[in-house]
């Protein structure tokens, strides 16, 4: 397969299932030919690759690792190779690199001296987690972590809500799953009855993938033990008094 010269970002499955059945044939095909590749962290790079192509010869790929301990004045140097002609990829830990991802930082400085940037299909648990909710998919908002303190997440829950309300926007945010009961709890204690809650969990995992939507009067009434496993998390306030965005009217090709 003939590459372009170009800075690939290439998306990694996100739960135990298949990689055929989260991305395309041709992101293997783009794999094996890259021979430098920017990651999250190094020995996960080299298992998924191996993964994913046995025969792959690890100790003839370069790779750099870019995460929140690497400094900022080493990032423009990783791109050296795709400066000098070479294809270069970007490969989170899981998931779409770019989003909710420290990948994002390598690509603005490809993006600022026009080098080709290339971005490759593959699964986000934050798209599929909006699709599967039923909730307003035509404004919504991604808030990446919320606040750790219970008082400040809380507060934070409330301004969420009430832009929410104001905006018609669904608000989305993630956990770490060993937080996950902490926050549901803030959830339900913080938010109206009448808020729609999805719930998302172990997105596209074949046994234990749960996306439920009910308002947050119905999941107060349920004895639901969250599991420790990762989790988006939605909101959706709709205000009365407007007209619901959910009347989309034709939908546009490029969506």
């Amino acid at each position: 397969m003939n590459l372009q010269m170009a800075l690939y970002l290439i998306p990694v499955d996100i739960s135990g299932a298949s990689w055929r059945s989260v991305m395309p044939p041709e992101n293997l095909e783009i794999i094996k030919g890259i021979r430098y590749f920017i990651v999250e962290n190094i020995r996960t790079a080299r298992r998924t690759i191996k993964r994913l192509d046995p025969s792959a010869d690890i100790s003839a790929i370069t790779f750099y690792e870019l995460n929140r301990h690497t400094d900022d004045k080493e990032i423009s140097t990783f791109l050296q190779p795709l400066r000098e002609g070479n294809v270069m990829g970007v490969m989170s830990e899981a998931g779409c690199p770019g989003v909710a991802d420290p990948g994002a930082s390598v690509v603005r400085i490809a993006q600022s001296e026009g080098l080709r940037v290339i971005p490759l299909v593959g699964p986000s648990s934050i798209l599929l987690s909006l699709m599967g909710s039923g909730l307003n998919g035509q404004n919504f908002s991604f808030n990446g972590y919320l606040p750790v303190e219970n008082t400040d997440r809380e507060r934070k829950i409330r301004e969420l809500e009430a832009l929410s309300v104001k905006n018609d926007v669904t608000q989305i945010f993630i956990e770490t799953p060993y937080r996950n009961e902490k926050m549901f709890e803030s959830l339900l204690k913080t938010l109206r009855n009448e808020t729609l809650m999805c719930v998302a969990s172990s997105v596209t995992d074949p046994e234990k993938e749960m996306i439920q939507t009910r308002s947050v009067g119905e999941w107060k009434k349920l004895n639901f033990k969250i599991a420790k496993e990762p989790t988006v998390f939605l909101f959706y306030s709709p205000n009365q008094n407007k007209r619901s965005n959910q009347s989309y009217g034709k939908k546009k090709n490029f969506i």
